[in-house]
């Protein structure tokens, strides 16, 4: 009897103990399942259609090429602000148990998270060469000289503008590749006169358009060190506050308050150009009937600023792995997809409309293709090419909170605050709130 219940007791130790080992695994970002056949990779992603269809399609090429590593990928949807929301709780408690082993985080936010939780993330200096991808995206996915992102998508920007109307104020595309911001607005001017319709739209409460316009010039609302705050005395985002009057009190803008009025505006007609990131490409191109009326040209340089040249960025992302179980494996696999796949990128290019910012993707045959909707331009190629001379800026940790700032002074200069004021200003706030 006592044998009995020796033995009944030591196969209850080790089913607790395999129970414990198995909800352990579960709990953390990726583990392996019994027998190591199967190594889960759990991925935290936004937008279904883009990242996610991007991640999806680097599984799909992975286990082309690898079909014995096992890998599986368990693509968990959040929306962005989820993501940081959860992020921020995971690492505040001390803890990586519940994250995820890849995770995607926007370029804006990226030395937020790397400066004040460097041991949460997984250093893959061995797996990824910097000298692979764009200059201007290893500013925001490293530090202090370790690589800790995958470059991801590029928010290189373009100008987008509708050929039809341009030819009716007496302009045609060759006009616009070498335009600064003063003779836009006057193409604005001579389009609303002729045409009726606006240059462009803007929401007040989003200063994309300074960003674009300061990253032009080198330029950021953090010095290099990514933490003191620039605004007093920086003579590019002086002038692309002035521009950003001038554009305004010229009464070619469509104001508007919300994606969908955004994206309305360009669909319907009502504006003749649209100055952004390249990932609206699938917006422009969801109105079919428009196909033929569009090109892209460079995006204008600020009239002012020797510096400044007709590239910038808008937005992006990069992937990252969390330091958790499976770890090794996330990082051989983004090394073998988004590290270096040029046949993947072509694919993202074709399939999604993603602009990738690894190098030898522009070589591929997708980038040089001819786009029918934009008169036969081949637009991915032009793209990779702004790619290439976006100024590299520390986007630092305080992007955003440095905007919030911006928006009301903004306002206050539109209201006729002096310039210099309005940034001496948004300088003191700045170096009170952010630490």
């Amino acid at each position: 009897m006592k044998k009995m219940l020796a033995i009944l007791l030591a196969s209850f130790v080790l089913l607790t103990a395999c129970s414990a080992k198995t909800n352990d695994a579960t709990n953390t970002g990726g583990g392996e399942a019994a027998g190591n056949a199967t190594k889960e990779l759990t991925v935290w992603a936004w937008d279904k259609t883009f990242n996610i269809g991007a991640m999806e399609r680097a599984g799909e090429a992975y286990a082309a090429k690898h079909p014995d590593s096992g890998v599986k990928l368990n693509i968990v949807e959040n929306a962005q602000a989820d993501i940081i929301q959860k992020l921020n709780a995971g690492l505040n408690s001390g803890t990586t148990k519940g994250l995820p082993t890849i995770i995607l985080i926007e370029d804006y936010r990226a030395q937020s998270f790397l400066q004040a939780y460097p041991d949460a993330f997984f250093d893959l200096s061995d797996y990824i060469k910097p000298a692979d991808f764009a200059d201007y995206k290893i500013g925001p996915t490293s530090l202090d000289g370790k690589q800790y992102g995958v470059p991801f998508d590029s928010g290189v920007t373009g100008l987008y503008v509708r050929t039809d109307y341009l030819e009716q104020a007496g302009y045609k595309v060759a006009d616009l590749q070498e335009l600064d911001w003063n003779q836009l607005i006057e193409i604005g001017k001579a389009v609303k006169a002729k045409t009726g319709k606006q240059l462009l739209t803007q929401d007040p409460n989003d200063l994309g358009l300074i960003r674009m316009m300061i990253q032009s010039a080198g330029s950021w609302y953090l010095k290099d060190d990514g933490v003191t705050p620039n605004l007093a005395g920086n003579p590019a985002l002086k002038e692309a506050f002035e521009t950003y009057k001038k554009l305004m009190e010229a009464d070619i803008v469509k104001v508007t308050s919300d994606w969908s009025q955004f994206v309305g505006a360009f669909n319907s007609g009502e504006v003749a150009s649209v100055p952004t990131g390249n990932w609206i490409t699938a917006s422009v191109k969801a109105e079919a009937s428009q196909s033929g009326k569009w090109a892209v040209v460079p995006f204008p340089k600020l009239a002012n600023n020797a510096d400044s040249v007709r590239a910038s960025n808008l937005g992006g992302s990069s992937w990252y792995v969390m330091n958790v179980d499976g770890k090794e494996a996330a990082a051989e696999f983004l090394k073998e997809t988004f590290g270096s796949d040029v046949d993947l990128y072509q694919k993202l290019a074709t399939d999604i409309g993603a602009i990738g910012t690894l190098k030898a993707a522009a070589d591929g045959e997708a980038y040089k293709a001819a786009d029918d909707f934009f008169g036969g331009q081949k637009v991915v190629a032009d793209f990779a090419k702004w790619t290439a001379e976006i100024p590299r800026v520390n986007y630092g940790m305080h992007t955003y909170a440095i905007e919030d700032i911006l928006v009301v002074e903004m306002q206050n200069f539109m209201g006729g605050k002096a310039i210099d004021q309005v940034l001496a200003d948004a300088q003191a706030q700045a170096e009170t709130q952010v630490k």
